[in-house]
């Protein structure tokens, strides 16, 4: 494992560097990504630098049928979340069973996760999931 330095006045460096070049329907040059650690630790050496190959976020399998239902749910909840939260017909009762909820065992601690629990909930109960 190599150290990074980088020019002076650049601490560090997160995310993509270099991305490859499509030309003619294929790849020209590499991913080069810069990372940061920044969870607690003793070693001082907390930047590196990844080569990865230009293939290497392409996906290799078809999408199964589990990931496309997952993914049909998820924009279906996302739909009713963003729609919930601008009801004013059903804020009030909401607001109020979020509180009521926020304190328990199992809670959700934001409004926004206890909307994706409760539109969550509701698109499972109607689909049978």
């Amino acid at each position: 494992m190599g150290k990074v330095t980088y020019s002076p006045g650049i601490q560090y460096v997160k995310g993509s560097l270099s991305k490859p070049k499509k030309v003619d329907g294929h790849s020209h040059g590499d991913y080069l990504i810069g990372t940061h650690r920044e969870a607690a630790t003793t070693n001082p050496n907390c930047t590196r630098i990844y080569i990865r190959k230009a293939d290497t976020y392409q996906r290799s399998t078809p999408v199964t049928v589990r990931e496309q239902l997952a993914r049909t749910r998820f924009l279906n909840v996302q739909a009713a979340v963003k729609a919930r939260a601008k009801n004013l017909s059903t804020l009030t009762d909401d607001q109020a069973a979020f509180e009521e909820q926020k304190n328990t065992a199992g809670g959700k601690k934001t409004w926004k996760s206890y909307l994706w629990k409760v539109c969550g909930d509701e698109y499972d109960a109607q689909h049978g999931a």
